[in-house]
């Protein structure tokens, strides 16, 4: 894309103290700091503002390999989200994922994982332009994107991101992410193959579990979180497992734009929202496994994280 724009692509690279064979495995991908002097160089040589719009439009579904085909093989578009919170780290460890009912929509944001050197609002176009257009590949229309909304300010090009989004953009927002209809969430995919989607989530996971990821402190600690099946550690417990005290832990997750206790209820309430949707566990048996031991704790932080009962959103309530 940069030499289709007139930039000497091997100047770039030299500015960024990296070689084309460094680009070559996409599956090992840059680290954090080499990608952060790339693309500082390429914005500069470049000189482009948009360039994280016009990344981002390039990225379609069939780049995405195992996560692309998951996506695709998907049941429903809540099922495309669960699977972008577990797996979006195969793609990028930049930026988490996280949900939100709120009222009749859905909040999907893309809160960035760490501090990204004035870079935060080119990362953030480029993924959010690729999942808006992996939404609307995947639902043929059946769900349209309500709105778009970033953080910082606006930029000169607004009008270009808003034809480019092809919805509403909003700017200085308290958060990033994308908009969505609740009502949408739930419908048939005409693509859904559930073979395909078991198939191409194990591969994720065990992808996920190979991959030697330099990721942010943040979403290890939330990747820990996920994979407990009965109640959660403790932020000692969690410190001594990566080594650290918990003080310690604690600074470098602030560090980071997050909390022990942020990160441990967004992944209660994405296992909440998971089990609820499966329809397997009465709402009591949800509370325990996420470890509330009162069942009206859950009830209060559920209506807390997205303003409704969980049994709204059950889908089969069992009968004990």
């Amino acid at each position: 894309m940069l030499s289709g724009m007139g930039v000497n692509v091997p100047e770039v690279l030299a500015a960024a103290d990296l070689q084309m064979a460094d680009l070559a495995d996409g599956h090992r991908g840059l680290g954090f700091v080499p990608f952060l002097k790339l693309m500082h160089a390429a914005l500069g040589a470049a000189k482009e503002p948009a360039l994280g719009l016009l990344v981002g439009e390039r990225l379609r579904i069939n780049t995405h390999g195992r996560l692309g085909y998951a996506a695709l093989s998907s049941s429903t578009l809540r099922q495309v989200v669960s699977l972008l919170e577990s797996f979006l780290p195969l793609r990028t460890t930049l930026v988490t994922v996280t949900q939100r009912v709120q009222g009749d929509e859905v909040w999907v944001g893309f809160p960035v994982a760490r501090p990204l050197d004035g870079l935060d609002l080119v990362v953030s176009e480029a993924i959010l332009l690729t999942i808006k257009n992996l939404i609307d590949q995947i639902t043929l229309g059946t769900c349209q994107v309500r709105r778009v909304c970033f953080k910082q300010v606006e930029p000169a090009y607004e009008d270009l991101a808003r034809d480019m989004f092809g919805c509403e953009v909003r700017y200085s927002q308290d958060w990033c992410g994308l908009v969505l209809p609740d009502a949408a969430m739930d419908l048939p995919l005409s693509s859904a193959d559930p073979a395909s989607f078991d198939d191409a989530a194990r591969l994720c996971r065990e992808e996920l579990d190979k991959r030697d990821v330099n990721a942010a402190l943040s979403i290890q600690v939330r990747r820990n979180l996920l994979t407990r099946q009965h109640g959660f550690p403790s932020l000692q417990v969690v410190a001594r497992q990566f080594h650290l005290t918990p003080r310690t832990l604690h600074r470098r997750l602030v560090a980071e734009g997050t909390s022990f206790q942020q990160i441990l209820d967004e992944v209660r309430e994405h296992l909440a929202m998971q089990y609820l949707q499966a329809g397997k566990l009465s709402v009591q048996e949800i509370a325990y496994t996420l470890g509330y031991n009162d069942p009206a704790n859950f009830r209060r932080a559920f209506k807390r994280w997205t303003g409704r009962a969980p049994s709204t959103l059950l889908i089969r309530p069992c009968k004990n």
